[in-house]
């Protein structure tokens, strides 16, 4: 491989810390806000579509964890990750505290503020339980496979990686979470349904932001001064270690 091999590991990153607090903040309003609302939009051809509102950007979240895990690497990518883990363990303990928390009656507004919380954030826990695991599930996979790709393809072929880790990863997603949030609820054929599309709609998301993911990431190893390789990283999601070999980008 024509791309040096870096001693000493980098003092520092400008945008790191960056990026994982936007992955961070983009997921909570994919899991917090969007699924309150259903929307439809007509689409020529196709006619009206149904979708939760939070498929509109969640995947933003996985071009988040694209872009982390093939500059960084993969170690550096799982810390992002658990980050957001827990950042959505606190938000849903959270919000089951405040709606369960006894309203003022001395205030009025309450009257009409607490059915409202209750309707937009008062998820049930099955639907709690089954966010927290298909990201967590869904977003190592996807970073695993993205890091792995990278060693087999020799760091070429950027756009494999990011569609291919995607359709892992949303796939395993999908079909973690509908099946944990509404199994015995929805028919069989609605959740199969339901899981196609929005794996559909999502990994479509994907391909059409490639471009974008393109110039992020090479503006960040420009600017960073690294190409990280996992090829001594140990893979277990169980871990917060700094590790990944980073090599001087291709000029």
């Amino acid at each position: 491989m024509s791309a040096s091999t870096t001693a000493a590991r980098a003092p520092g990153f400008r945008y790191y810390d960056l990026l994982v607090g936007g992955m961070v903040a983009v997921l909570l309003c994919s899991n917090l806000i969007g699924p309150a609302k259903v929307c439809t939009v007509t689409l020529p051809l196709l006619g009206a579509l149904t979708f939760g509102a939070g498929n509109l950007f969640f995947p933003i979240s996985y071009i988040f964890d694209d872009v982390l895990t093939e500059v960084y690497g993969y170690s550096r990518a799982r810390r992002a990750i658990w980050a957001g883990f827990a950042g959505l363990a606190f938000a849903s303990v959270m919000t089951f505290v405040i709606i369960g928390m006894t309203p003022s009656p001395e205030e009025p507004f309450n009257e009409r503020l607490q059915p409202a919380l209750e309707i937009v954030f008062g998820a049930s826990w099955r639907i709690m339980l089954a966010s927290m695991l298909a990201y967590w599930i869904g977003d190592f996979a996807n970073s695993w496979v993205m890091a792995k790709m990278k060693l087999w393809t020799n760091g070429r072929w950027l756009w494999t990686r990011t569609i291919g880790s995607t359709i892992v990863g949303e796939g395993l997603d999908s079909i973690t979470f509908y099946p944990i949030a509404f199994a015995g609820i929805w028919s069989g054929q609605t959740m199969l349904k339901v899981i196609a599309f929005n794996w559909t709609m999502k990994v479509l998301v994907e391909i059409v932001l490639t471009p974008v993911t393109y110039a992020v990431i090479g503006f960040l190893k420009r600017r960073e001064g690294v190409d990280t390789y996992d090829e001594h990283t140990h893979f277990t999601p169980f871990s917060l270690r700094d590790e990944g070999e980073q090599r001087t980008p291709r000029p």
